[in-house]
């Protein structure tokens, strides 16, 4: 068993540490207050090819593994954790649908324009009268001719307004329950298409939220991305991998809380020497130290059975619960650390503890979580019998 990165998957950990640490990290507070959109860190990644990393090198990507992606997640969320979702949300939850259901016309004319940053991807499931339970959506596509007419209202939707191209679910057939569910790719731009005012979030400040609204929008049946009534099936299968960019994202914002706290212990003086010195305060850091690495870990674990086309889907679920609950925690810590100082916006944890939040809600709350896991395990203690 080896706990080894390879030397590929070590040079891009450090390249795109490098490019956060010198470029994102620095402007992240200031996207923050303002809830800016991070365009200049998009740009940057693109121009790097770091948008398409995980889109192969016909399709005018770079071919990289899931694991070095999941590293990539982990480390732009470090320094700003919005465009760490934007990047995770972009190749993860859009684009790797088109590239596992889609026709070899839709990869040809999409995932290029993706790979390069010309497009954004955005994914469309929840509702305001369905989240966790997604066989709940309203949404319909009736066809047409050779199009759908799509109506319905997604809310919640990451890069709603800024993404070129939408994965929509919507119901084909209402009767058939979540197996008349079927997926579509709509373009920014298409007749009918609009969207709501950005939401004021807690945290992931410059990653715009917003719903996504379908009035009568006609979409042309070559969209249809798979078959029609496989849009459940694609929807739980593009989250199963999600959450593992979103336990990525969790680790990596525990990790910025961590390093500021640690190097604020170092020195911090009170009652004559430095607050590291007190075991209260070793003990936090020893704590938050092996729960990173224990969530780095079940991260990586999780990535690596994608990657090798292995079943993960526990293992995604356990890397997000586990490690979006550790980021709660430890940022709180991290804020506990720094005192009166950490509840100022000027010493930056308290920006980690609002964005370590979402990461227990969206792509599966940790409830769901837990139901995720716990069916699995059932099911193989019940098929050991």
């Amino acid at each position: 068993m080896r706990f080894e990165l390879t030397e590929d998957q070590k040079e891009i950990k450090k390249a795109i540490a490098e490019l956060t640490d010198r470029y994102i990290a620095p402007v992240a507070d200031e996207l923050d207050k303002e809830s800016r959109y991070p365009e200049e860190n998009l740009k940057l990644l693109a121009q790097q090819g770091y948008m398409g990393m995980t889109f192969p090198e016909t399709l005018g990507g770079i071919g990289a593994d899931f694991v070095a992606y999941t590293i990539c997640v982990e480390e732009i969320s470090r320094g700003c954790a919005s465009t760490g979702v934007i990047f995770e949300v972009h190749q993860s939850l859009a684009g790797w649908p088109i590239l596992y259901y889609g026709t070899e016309e839709q990869k040809h004319r999409f995932i290029p324009k993706m790979a390069t940053g010309e497009i954004l991807g955005a994914f469309a499931l929840t509702e305001p009268g369905a989240g966790s339970d997604a066989a709940s959506i309203r949404t319909q596509a009736v066809k047409d001719g050779d199009h759908y007419v799509l109506n319905g209202r997604k809310c919640f939707i990451s890069g709603s307004g800024k993404a070129g191209l939408y994965v929509v679910i919507a119901y084909t057939d209402k009767e058939a329950g979540s197996r008349g569910m079927s997926a579509f790719l709509v373009e920014a731009g298409t007749p009918g298409m609009s969207y709501g005012k950005p939401e004021d979030k807690m945290g992931i400040r410059a990653s715009t939220t917003a719903d996504l609204i379908l009035e009568d929008v006609r979409v042309p049946a070559k969209n249809l991305l798979g078959k029609e009534g496989e849009g459940f099936k694609i929807a739980l299968s593009t989250l199963d991998g999600g959450r593992i960019g979103i336990a990525a994202q969790a680790v990596g914002i525990a990790r910025a809380a961590y390093e500021k706290a640690r190097d604020y212990a170092l020195k911090r003086e009170q009652f004559g020497k430095p607050i590291a010195s007190f075991q209260a305060i070793q003990w936090m850091l020893a704590d938050m130290a092996t729960d990173i690495e224990a969530a780095q870990l079940l991260t990586y674990r999780a990535a690596y059975l994608k990657q090798t086309g292995a079943r993960f889907s526990k293992e995604a679920a356990m890397a997000k619960l586990f490690a979006s609950r550790m980021a709660v925690h430890h940022t709180s810590q991290a804020l506990q650390i720094h005192g009166g100082y950490g509840y100022m916006r000027e010493y930056q944890v308290e920006r980690h503890m609002r964005d370590a939040k979402i990461t227990e809600i969206y792509e599966g709350t940790s409830e769901v979580m837990r139901l995720v896991i716990s069916a699995q395990i059932l099911k193989e203690a019940g098929a050991g019998r």
